[in-house]
């Protein structure tokens, strides 16, 4: 880079936001809502040289506009309620099945737990666990929706922890 250029391009660093966005303007020819400072100064430099040493050939212009026309991409996501965003809703991929975890009895085993004078009966399913016609989906869920508050299910239907002890 020239040197009048690299002095230039230091001075930004010393500007604030609003002088910034001025500078912008006069170089762009449009004003800016931008007040990231570090983005401003970064683009007023790419300007800078790009007016000191030449822009883009018009060959590299060409091909960007025709890369452009094939991006199919978003810089922002829809925002909720328009019709871009009602489009763009496209159901997730299927999360593959975990494997059953190995501190649970086999599928179709029924816990039984008594809670304040209640009986509790859980089935375990091969997608989760029924408790009262409910289905959870784990065994946290189950014992947070009896009691009422958090607790590790496993302590709670007093199955074997991590280390294989209840």
């Amino acid at each position: 880079m020239p040197l009048n250029l690299t002095h230039e391009v230091a001075a930004l660093d010393r500007l604030g936001v609003a002088d910034l966005r001025l500078r912008f303007a006069a170089l762009f020819g449009e004003p800016t809502r931008a007040g990231n400072k570090t983005w401003l100064i970064k683009r007023l430099a790419w300007r800078l040289q790009a007016l000191a040493e030449g822009d883009l050939s018009e060959r590299a212009r060409r091909r960007a506009a025709e890369l452009a026309q094939d991006a199919d991409l978003r810089l922002t996501p829809p925002r909720p309620g328009t019709a871009a965003a009602q489009r763009s809703t496209v159901d997730p991929p299927p999360t593959p099945p975990r494997p059953p975890d190995p501190r649970l009895p086999p599928v179709g085993t029924v816990l039984t737990r008594v809670y304040k004078g209640r009986t509790l009966h859980v089935t375990i399913l091969s997608h989760g666990f029924e408790c009262d016609g409910t289905v959870y989906a784990s065994l946290s869920a189950t014992a947070k929706a009896v009691t009422g508050s958090h607790c590790n299910g496993f302590l709670f239907f007093g199955l074997p922890g991590r280390g294989g002890q209840p």
